[in-house]
């Protein structure tokens, strides 16, 4: 029985694995390729260090882009490297999951125009005080 079970979550992981691999290749590639068309520079204009604007600046990009949690990381790994603050990568990836923009017209129809404005209004402010409370609780160790 255990062999089974065993058998059928492999399976079940290799065709999960066969349905995200496509994307997570677009994701790199279209990563790979804003890499060498955005200038450093650019990334250090919008994100000037500030520990209130910033973190902002990436909930709002990340409520606009809005998508799933592998392709957050690629893109959340890349704006560490050109210098963007964790605090704001941190806030980013969180309302990339968690609030959806794009999606609120889908969203209100399905659910109710009142409960999708507040279900991402609470998503994106809940999403700022953790990135906050993220990097206060890293700051310790």
């Amino acid at each position: 029985m255990t062999q089974s079970i065993l058998k059928e979550s492999l399976i079940k992981t290799l065709n999960g694995f066969k349905q995200v691999l496509p994307i997570i290749l677009g994701v790199i590639m279209l990563v790979s390729l804003s890499i060498v068309t955005i200038p450093k520079s650019f990334y250090e204009s919008i994100f000037t260090g500030n520990k209130i604007i910033d973190p902002l600046l990436g909930a709002i990009f990340g409520s606009i882009a809005a998508g799933n949690p592998i392709t957050s990381y690629i893109i959340g790994g890349e704006f560490l490297k050109q210098g963007v603050s964790l605090i704001s990568v941190t806030a980013f990836i969180l309302t990339w999951v968690s609030v959806g923009l794009i999606q609120l017209p889908a969203e209100s129809l399905m659910l109710g125009k009142r409960f999708a404005i507040t279900r991402n209004v609470v998503s994106f402010l809940t999403a700022l005080v953790i990135a906050i409370l993220t990097i206060f609780t890293l700051s310790f160790l």
